[in-house]
């Protein structure tokens, strides 16, 4: 049983930064996709960025591209979103995801998920 354990949101200024993270825990392989996702009020959860485990090749939404970077550190078994030049739209709950099965933007496919994390930028 996979565990993921978000940290690092908080209220920001429009086009301040806040760091992402997301420890992995029960993981035996590295053949898997993690990924972020973000669900506003009233909103649907929305793709953010991913990141395939074993090769590093990363995908991002084209509202958050130039501006988040997904990454990981694989002896620490934890994915970051560096986010930069925030927005008030970008505000809204994050969640990371582990092990899609479907396309790696369909939430519907990733089997586990974290907690969840609250992002608040300010205008």
């Amino acid at each position: 049983q996979v565990q993921l354990a978000e940290s690092g949101g908080g209220l920001v200024q429009a086009g301040g930064s806040l760091r992402l993270s997301c420890a992995a825990s029960g993981r035996t392989s590295s053949n898997y996709v993690m990924g972020w996702f973000r669900q506003a009020p009233g909103k649907e959860r929305e793709f953010v960025a991913a990141i395939r485990w074993s090769s590093g090749t990363t995908y991002s939404a084209g509202s958050v591209k130039g501006r988040f970077t997904i990454s990981r550190d694989n002896a620490k078994k934890t994915m970051y979103l560096q986010m930069n030049s925030l927005k008030p739209e970008d505000t809204a709950v994050y969640y990371c995801a582990s092990d899609s099965r479907l396309t790696i933007t369909d939430p519907l496919g990733y089997e586990y998920w974290g907690q969840g994390t609250q992002v608040t930028v300010s205008s």
